[in-house]
Protein backbone atom coordinates (compact mmCIF):
# COMPACT_ATOMS: atom_id res chain seq x y z
CA UNK A 1 0.00 0.00 0.00
CA UNK A 2 1.58 3.66 -0.86
CA UNK A 3 1.91 5.79 1.55
CA UNK A 4 -0.53 9.17 0.85
CA UNK A 5 0.42 12.47 2.44
CA UNK A 6 -1.51 13.73 5.42
CA UNK A 7 -1.48 15.45 8.71
CA UNK A 8 1.52 13.50 10.08
CA UNK A 9 2.97 12.92 6.65
CA UNK A 10 5.06 15.65 4.91
CA UNK A 11 5.10 15.78 0.96
CA UNK A 12 8.04 13.64 -0.30
CA UNK A 13 11.11 15.69 -1.41
CA UNK A 14 11.75 17.24 -4.52
CA UNK A 15 13.61 15.18 -6.32
CA UNK A 16 16.95 16.94 -7.60
CA UNK A 17 16.64 18.01 -10.48
CA UNK A 18 18.31 21.24 -12.20
CA UNK A 19 16.70 23.99 -11.54
CA UNK A 20 18.42 26.22 -14.47
CA UNK A 21 16.05 23.41 -16.92
CA UNK A 22 12.65 25.41 -15.51
CA UNK A 23 13.11 28.86 -17.62
CA UNK A 24 13.67 26.42 -20.77
CA UNK A 25 10.83 27.12 -23.28
CA UNK A 26 8.53 24.44 -24.15
CA UNK A 27 8.00 23.53 -27.81
CA UNK A 28 4.71 22.94 -28.52
CA UNK A 29 3.62 21.39 -31.59
CA UNK A 30 1.31 19.15 -32.87
CA UNK A 31 -1.22 17.81 -35.48
CA UNK A 32 -3.87 19.87 -37.32
CA UNK A 33 -7.58 18.92 -35.95
CA UNK A 34 -9.90 17.62 -38.06
CA UNK A 35 -11.58 20.00 -40.37
CA UNK A 36 -8.29 22.42 -40.12
CA UNK A 37 -5.85 23.70 -42.62
CA UNK A 38 -2.33 23.43 -41.36
CA UNK A 39 -0.01 25.76 -41.85
CA UNK A 40 1.97 26.20 -39.12
CA UNK A 41 4.45 23.28 -39.38
CA UNK A 42 5.94 23.52 -42.39
CA UNK A 43 5.55 19.95 -43.40
CA UNK A 44 4.10 18.60 -46.65
CA UNK A 45 1.21 18.79 -48.03
CA UNK A 46 1.61 15.49 -49.50
CA UNK A 47 1.25 11.82 -48.75
CA UNK A 48 4.66 10.24 -49.18
CA UNK A 49 5.04 8.73 -52.89
CA UNK A 50 3.18 5.79 -53.74
CA UNK A 51 6.78 3.83 -53.80
CA UNK A 52 7.54 5.09 -49.90
CA UNK A 53 4.24 3.79 -48.98
CA UNK A 54 5.03 0.48 -50.32
CA UNK A 55 8.10 -0.05 -48.61
CA UNK A 56 6.99 1.00 -45.41
CA UNK A 57 4.20 -1.56 -45.32
CA UNK A 58 7.02 -4.44 -46.30
CA UNK A 59 9.14 -3.08 -43.75
CA UNK A 60 6.46 -3.20 -40.86
CA UNK A 61 6.84 -6.80 -40.62
CA UNK A 62 10.76 -6.84 -39.26
CA UNK A 63 9.54 -4.46 -36.59
CA UNK A 64 10.32 -6.93 -33.80
CA UNK A 65 13.32 -6.73 -34.38
CA UNK A 66 15.81 -3.76 -33.61
CA UNK A 67 17.06 -1.43 -36.17
CA UNK A 68 20.74 -1.32 -37.78
CA UNK A 69 22.01 0.89 -35.76
CA UNK A 70 24.55 2.09 -38.38
CA UNK A 71 21.87 2.86 -40.48
CA UNK A 72 24.41 1.10 -43.25
CA UNK A 73 22.28 1.08 -46.49
CA UNK A 74 20.82 4.79 -45.88
CA UNK A 75 24.48 5.69 -45.36
CA UNK A 76 25.71 3.88 -48.32
CA UNK A 77 22.91 5.50 -50.57
CA UNK A 78 23.93 9.32 -48.89
CA UNK A 79 27.52 8.92 -49.37
CA UNK A 80 26.87 8.34 -53.23
CA UNK A 81 24.61 10.90 -54.12
CA UNK A 82 26.41 13.38 -52.45
CA UNK A 83 30.08 12.03 -53.63
CA UNK A 84 31.63 11.82 -49.89
CA UNK A 85 33.26 8.88 -47.53
CA UNK A 86 30.34 6.96 -45.43
CA UNK A 87 31.93 8.08 -42.60
CA UNK A 88 31.21 11.42 -43.13
CA UNK A 89 27.65 11.34 -42.52
CA UNK A 90 25.78 10.66 -39.29
CA UNK A 91 21.98 10.13 -38.71
CA UNK A 92 19.79 11.38 -36.84
CA UNK A 93 15.65 11.60 -35.42
CA UNK A 94 15.29 14.55 -37.35
CA UNK A 95 17.90 16.97 -38.13
CA UNK A 96 16.82 18.71 -34.49
CA UNK A 97 18.34 15.22 -33.01
CA UNK A 98 21.26 16.24 -34.50
CA UNK A 99 21.22 19.51 -32.91
CA UNK A 100 20.87 17.96 -29.58
CA UNK A 101 23.81 15.96 -30.36
CA UNK A 102 26.10 18.45 -31.51
CA UNK A 103 25.73 20.98 -28.59
CA UNK A 104 26.37 17.65 -26.29
CA UNK A 105 29.64 17.23 -28.27
CA UNK A 106 30.70 21.05 -28.60
CA UNK A 107 29.09 22.40 -24.82
CA UNK A 108 29.64 22.10 -21.34
CA UNK A 109 28.12 24.54 -18.74
CA UNK A 110 28.95 28.52 -19.23
CA UNK A 111 30.28 27.84 -22.88
CA UNK A 112 28.60 29.77 -25.19
CA UNK A 113 26.23 29.26 -28.43
CA UNK A 114 25.97 32.03 -31.29
CA UNK A 115 22.59 32.53 -32.58
CA UNK A 116 20.39 34.37 -34.88
CA UNK A 117 17.51 35.94 -34.14
CA UNK A 118 14.77 35.51 -34.38
CA UNK A 119 15.78 31.71 -36.25
CA UNK A 120 15.01 28.37 -35.59
CA UNK A 121 13.39 28.42 -32.26
CA UNK A 122 14.80 25.09 -30.93
CA UNK A 123 18.42 26.54 -30.89
CA UNK A 124 18.16 28.74 -27.22
CA UNK A 125 16.36 25.36 -25.69
CA UNK A 126 19.30 22.21 -27.12
CA UNK A 127 21.94 24.61 -25.71
CA UNK A 128 19.96 24.93 -22.29
CA UNK A 129 20.16 21.59 -22.06
CA UNK A 130 24.00 21.59 -21.86
CA UNK A 131 23.97 24.17 -19.23
CA UNK A 132 25.28 26.35 -22.41
CA UNK A 133 24.49 29.85 -22.71
CA UNK A 134 23.12 31.69 -25.88
CA UNK A 135 24.46 35.01 -27.35
CA UNK A 136 21.06 36.32 -29.77
CA UNK A 137 22.26 38.63 -33.04
CA UNK A 138 19.70 40.29 -34.13
CA UNK A 139 18.68 40.01 -38.01
CA UNK A 140 19.00 42.69 -40.25
CA UNK A 141 16.22 44.84 -41.48
CA UNK A 142 15.47 42.94 -44.17
CA UNK A 143 14.88 39.74 -41.63
CA UNK A 144 18.28 38.28 -43.02
CA UNK A 145 20.81 36.01 -40.97
CA UNK A 146 23.42 39.02 -40.06
CA UNK A 147 26.76 37.59 -40.91
CA UNK A 148 29.17 39.98 -39.83
CA UNK A 149 27.69 40.66 -36.59
CA UNK A 150 27.61 37.04 -35.83
CA UNK A 151 31.10 36.58 -36.59
CA UNK A 152 31.90 39.93 -34.28
CA UNK A 153 29.92 38.03 -31.48
CA UNK A 154 32.17 35.02 -31.66
CA UNK A 155 34.20 34.93 -28.02
CA UNK A 156 36.72 33.03 -26.51
CA UNK A 157 33.67 31.10 -24.44
CA UNK A 158 31.70 30.36 -28.19
CA UNK A 159 31.53 26.99 -28.89
CA UNK A 160 28.80 26.33 -31.59
CA UNK A 161 27.19 28.73 -33.90
CA UNK A 162 24.10 27.99 -35.56
CA UNK A 163 23.69 29.10 -38.99
CA UNK A 164 20.12 29.07 -40.27
CA UNK A 165 19.52 28.71 -44.12
CA UNK A 166 16.86 29.27 -45.59
CA UNK A 167 16.32 30.61 -41.58
CA UNK A 168 13.46 29.58 -39.84
CA UNK A 169 10.64 31.05 -39.38
CA UNK A 170 11.74 34.10 -41.55
CA UNK A 171 12.49 32.22 -44.83
CA UNK A 172 15.73 34.68 -45.59
CA UNK A 173 18.54 32.59 -47.59
CA UNK A 174 22.68 33.24 -47.16
CA UNK A 175 24.86 32.88 -50.00
CA UNK A 176 28.06 30.86 -50.34
CA UNK A 177 30.53 33.81 -50.73
CA UNK A 178 28.73 35.24 -47.56
CA UNK A 179 29.25 32.40 -45.89
CA UNK A 180 32.75 31.67 -47.14
CA UNK A 181 33.70 35.39 -45.87
CA UNK A 182 31.73 34.97 -42.21
CA UNK A 183 34.29 31.52 -42.03
CA UNK A 184 37.20 33.40 -42.54
CA UNK A 185 36.22 35.11 -39.66
CA UNK A 186 35.29 32.66 -37.34
CA UNK A 187 38.33 30.50 -35.19
CA UNK A 188 39.06 26.90 -36.44
CA UNK A 189 37.84 25.67 -33.04
CA UNK A 190 34.45 26.59 -33.24
CA UNK A 191 31.96 24.53 -34.43
CA UNK A 192 29.76 26.14 -36.95
CA UNK A 193 26.62 24.01 -38.05
CA UNK A 194 24.89 25.30 -41.43
CA UNK A 195 21.24 24.19 -41.13
CA UNK A 196 19.49 23.24 -44.54
CA UNK A 197 16.16 21.87 -43.32
CA UNK A 198 14.76 23.67 -46.49
CA UNK A 199 17.59 23.46 -49.10
CA UNK A 200 15.61 21.66 -51.47
CA UNK A 201 13.10 24.74 -52.19
CA UNK A 202 15.74 27.08 -52.75
CA UNK A 203 16.95 28.12 -56.07
CA UNK A 204 16.37 32.28 -56.56
CA UNK A 205 19.55 33.59 -55.22
CA UNK A 206 22.33 34.22 -57.52
CA UNK A 207 25.08 32.94 -55.12
CA UNK A 208 22.87 30.05 -53.58
CA UNK A 209 24.38 28.22 -50.51
CA UNK A 210 24.57 24.51 -50.98
CA UNK A 211 26.15 23.67 -47.49
CA UNK A 212 26.83 20.52 -48.62
CA UNK A 213 28.99 21.09 -50.89
CA UNK A 214 30.53 23.54 -49.34
CA UNK A 215 31.38 20.96 -46.42
CA UNK A 216 32.70 18.66 -48.74
CA UNK A 217 35.28 20.95 -50.33
CA UNK A 218 36.22 22.33 -46.90
CA UNK A 219 36.67 18.54 -45.40
CA UNK A 220 39.42 18.48 -48.80
CA UNK A 221 40.65 21.36 -47.92
CA UNK A 222 41.42 19.82 -44.03
CA UNK A 223 38.60 22.43 -42.36
CA UNK A 224 37.27 19.99 -40.02
CA UNK A 225 34.83 22.79 -38.12
CA UNK A 226 31.58 23.07 -39.95
CA UNK A 227 29.09 20.88 -40.79
CA UNK A 228 25.70 20.52 -42.59
CA UNK A 229 22.22 19.34 -41.83
CA UNK A 230 19.25 18.09 -43.99
CA UNK A 231 16.46 16.08 -43.15
CA UNK A 232 13.93 14.13 -44.79
CA UNK A 233 11.02 15.82 -42.94
CA UNK A 234 10.43 18.69 -45.16
CA UNK A 235 10.70 18.11 -49.07
CA UNK A 236 10.20 14.20 -48.84
CA UNK A 237 7.17 14.65 -46.89
CA UNK A 238 8.29 12.04 -44.09
CA UNK A 239 8.01 14.65 -41.17
CA UNK A 240 6.19 11.53 -39.27
CA UNK A 241 9.24 9.18 -39.13
CA UNK A 242 11.93 12.11 -38.08
CA UNK A 243 14.92 11.31 -39.80
CA UNK A 244 17.90 13.83 -40.73
CA UNK A 245 21.56 13.49 -41.44
CA UNK A 246 24.48 15.44 -40.98
CA UNK A 247 28.12 15.95 -42.81
CA UNK A 248 30.97 16.52 -41.03
CA UNK A 249 34.54 15.54 -40.68
CA UNK A 250 35.09 11.86 -39.47
CA UNK A 251 36.35 13.10 -35.93
CA UNK A 252 33.32 15.04 -35.14
CA UNK A 253 30.96 12.20 -37.13
CA UNK A 254 32.86 9.40 -34.39
CA UNK A 255 31.86 12.30 -31.48
CA UNK A 256 28.20 12.32 -32.96
CA UNK A 257 27.82 8.28 -32.38
CA UNK A 258 29.35 8.05 -28.95
CA UNK A 259 26.39 10.63 -27.54
CA UNK A 260 23.68 9.18 -30.16
CA UNK A 261 20.57 7.31 -28.62
CA UNK A 262 20.94 3.61 -29.29
CA UNK A 263 18.63 2.39 -32.27
CA UNK A 264 17.08 6.41 -32.44
CA UNK A 265 16.63 5.92 -36.43
CA UNK A 266 14.07 3.63 -36.62
CA UNK A 267 13.77 0.99 -39.17
CA UNK A 268 10.88 2.40 -40.79
CA UNK A 269 12.45 5.53 -41.09
CA UNK A 270 15.79 4.03 -42.83
CA UNK A 271 13.55 1.84 -45.19
CA UNK A 272 11.30 4.98 -45.89
CA UNK A 273 14.37 7.41 -46.48
CA UNK A 274 16.24 4.87 -48.91
CA UNK A 275 13.18 4.26 -50.92
CA UNK A 276 12.48 8.13 -50.91
CA UNK A 277 15.54 8.62 -52.44
CA UNK A 278 14.68 6.64 -55.45
CA UNK A 279 12.22 9.14 -55.82
CA UNK A 280 13.45 11.82 -56.57
CA UNK A 281 12.07 12.70 -59.93
CA UNK A 282 8.16 12.93 -57.91
CA UNK A 283 10.20 14.71 -55.07
CA UNK A 284 11.62 17.70 -57.24
CA UNK A 285 8.25 18.29 -58.85
CA UNK A 286 6.71 18.24 -55.69
CA UNK A 287 9.17 20.86 -54.59
CA UNK A 288 8.59 22.46 -57.93
CA UNK A 289 4.95 23.16 -57.38
CA UNK A 290 5.27 23.82 -53.65
CA UNK A 291 8.24 27.16 -55.03
CA UNK A 292 5.57 28.36 -57.42
CA UNK A 293 2.83 28.60 -55.01
CA UNK A 294 5.09 30.20 -52.90
CA UNK A 295 5.54 32.92 -55.44
CA UNK A 296 2.15 33.00 -55.92
CA UNK A 297 0.93 33.42 -52.32
CA UNK A 298 3.66 36.27 -52.11
CA UNK A 299 2.51 37.94 -54.77
CA UNK A 300 -1.15 38.07 -53.76
CA UNK A 301 0.39 38.96 -50.27
CA UNK A 302 2.57 41.65 -51.68
CA UNK A 303 -0.73 42.90 -53.79
CA UNK A 304 -2.37 43.57 -50.47
CA UNK A 305 -0.54 45.38 -49.36
CA UNK A 306 1.39 43.07 -46.89
CA UNK A 307 5.19 43.63 -46.67
CA UNK A 308 6.71 39.61 -46.99
CA UNK A 309 10.61 39.14 -47.59
CA UNK A 310 11.98 36.71 -50.12
CA UNK A 311 11.96 32.70 -48.88
CA UNK A 312 13.80 30.20 -49.88
CA UNK A 313 11.74 27.63 -48.07
CA UNK A 314 8.16 26.56 -48.31
CA UNK A 315 6.97 28.75 -45.73
CA UNK A 316 6.61 32.97 -45.84
CA UNK A 317 7.33 34.94 -43.26
CA UNK A 318 5.12 37.83 -42.36
CA UNK A 319 6.76 40.56 -40.23
CA UNK A 320 3.58 41.49 -38.46
CA UNK A 321 4.95 42.97 -35.30
CA UNK A 322 2.18 43.55 -32.40
CA UNK A 323 -0.72 42.26 -34.43
CA UNK A 324 1.07 38.55 -35.09
CA UNK A 325 -1.46 36.70 -32.05
CA UNK A 326 -4.44 38.57 -33.89
CA UNK A 327 -3.52 37.56 -36.92
CA UNK A 328 -3.02 33.87 -36.07
CA UNK A 329 -6.54 34.08 -33.97
CA UNK A 330 -8.16 35.72 -36.82
CA UNK A 331 -7.19 32.42 -39.23
CA UNK A 332 -7.83 30.19 -36.42
CA UNK A 333 -11.36 31.47 -36.51
CA UNK A 334 -11.36 30.39 -40.37
CA UNK A 335 -10.12 27.20 -39.35
CA UNK A 336 -6.40 28.26 -40.49
CA UNK A 337 -3.50 27.17 -38.27
CA UNK A 338 -0.24 29.45 -38.65
CA UNK A 339 2.21 29.89 -36.55
CA UNK A 340 3.07 33.32 -34.29
CA UNK A 341 5.63 34.36 -32.76
CA UNK A 342 4.09 37.02 -30.52
CA UNK A 343 5.20 40.46 -30.88
CA UNK A 344 7.56 39.65 -34.39
CA UNK A 345 5.44 38.29 -36.85
CA UNK A 346 3.78 35.03 -38.32
CA UNK A 347 4.95 32.36 -40.43
CA UNK A 348 2.99 30.58 -42.63
CA UNK A 349 3.44 27.21 -44.62
CA UNK A 350 2.76 26.96 -48.34
CA UNK A 351 0.05 24.21 -49.01
CA UNK A 352 -1.96 23.06 -51.48
CA UNK A 353 -3.38 25.59 -54.12
CA UNK A 354 -6.66 24.66 -52.29
CA UNK A 355 -5.33 25.75 -48.73
CA UNK A 356 -3.33 28.65 -49.64
CA UNK A 357 -6.26 30.54 -51.56
CA UNK A 358 -8.43 29.53 -48.09
CA UNK A 359 -5.68 30.90 -46.38
CA UNK A 360 -5.80 34.20 -48.71
CA UNK A 361 -9.09 34.53 -48.31
CA UNK A 362 -9.00 34.65 -44.43
CA UNK A 363 -5.88 37.54 -45.01
CA UNK A 364 -7.94 39.61 -46.98
CA UNK A 365 -10.22 40.12 -44.26
CA UNK A 366 -8.08 40.95 -41.33
CA UNK A 367 -8.00 44.14 -39.92
CA UNK A 368 -5.93 43.78 -36.23
CA UNK A 369 -7.57 46.00 -33.56
CA UNK A 370 -5.52 48.90 -32.05
CA UNK A 371 -6.15 52.08 -29.32
CA UNK A 372 -8.00 53.41 -32.33
CA UNK A 373 -10.11 50.82 -33.98
CA UNK A 374 -9.93 48.49 -36.22
CA UNK A 375 -6.76 49.36 -38.64
CA UNK A 376 -4.63 47.75 -41.46
CA UNK A 377 -1.35 49.30 -41.00
CA UNK A 378 0.28 49.75 -44.62
CA UNK A 379 2.49 47.66 -44.97
CA UNK A 380 2.49 45.36 -42.07
CA UNK A 381 6.03 45.37 -40.55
Amino acid sequence: MTATPGPDRPPAARPRVRTDLDGLPLFRGGAAEPGTIGLDCNESPFAPPAAVQAALSGAARGLNRYPDNASADLTARLAERHGVPPDTLSLGPGSVGLCVQLIQIACAAGDEVVVPWRSFEVYPTVAGTAGALVRRVPLTAGHALDLPAMAAAVSDRTRLVFVCSPNNPTGTSVSRSGVERFLAEVPPDVLVVLDEAYAEFTGLEDDPLDGFGLVRDLLRQGRTNVVALRTFSKAYGLAGLRIGYCLSAPPVAELLARVAVPYAVGSLAQRGAVAALDCEREVRERCRHLTEERERVRAALLDAGWHVPVSGANFLWLPAGPAAEAFAAHCREQRILVKAFPGEGVRVTVGTATENDAFLAAAARFAPLDAGGAVRPTPLG
